[in-house]
């Protein structure tokens, strides 16, 4: 099954990396719902949120709670929400959406950013990883 994100994880399709390891990506979505929406991944390709074994589970909401503390130091907001839905891409995933209000996780309502802004936005969030 290979998936926009397993192009991604090779190097196939650029995005705006936030932080990776030996098991994991996050990476900002370019069709957020608001500034500073990551998207963060296992590297192995597993479709269904819960079919992940329990490991890979745990370890994916690790890396995802880092991503999501150095998001709010960044991005000023009320707090993190997380999502978890899985019918986008057939690739498990976990949505971080910076909050300020209920409406920003309907997935209804989308944000611009210019490419410089979601480079400058990447990087602001890896120095505070």
């Amino acid at each position: 099954m290979s998936t926009i994100f397993k192009k991604i994880i090779d190097g196939e399709i650029p995005c705006y990396k936030v932080a990776e390891d030996e098991n994991f990506l996050a990476f900002l979505d370019v069709n957020p719902n608001a500034k500073g929406h990551t998207l963060c991944i296992p590297k192995k390709e597993v479709d269904k949120f819960f079919d992940i074994e329990d490991d890979l589970y745990l370890g994916l909401m690790a890396f995802s709670k880092k991503v999501a503390i150095a998001l709010e130091k960044t991005v000023p907001c009320l707090r993190v929400g997380v999502a978890v839905i899985g019918l986008e891409v057939p690739h498990a995933h976990v949505h971080l959406i910076p909050l300020n209000e209920m409406g920003e996780m309907t997935f209804r309502h989308k944000v611009s950013l210019t490419k410089e802004e979601f480079e400058a936005l990447a990087k602001s969030i890896q120095a505070n990883l």
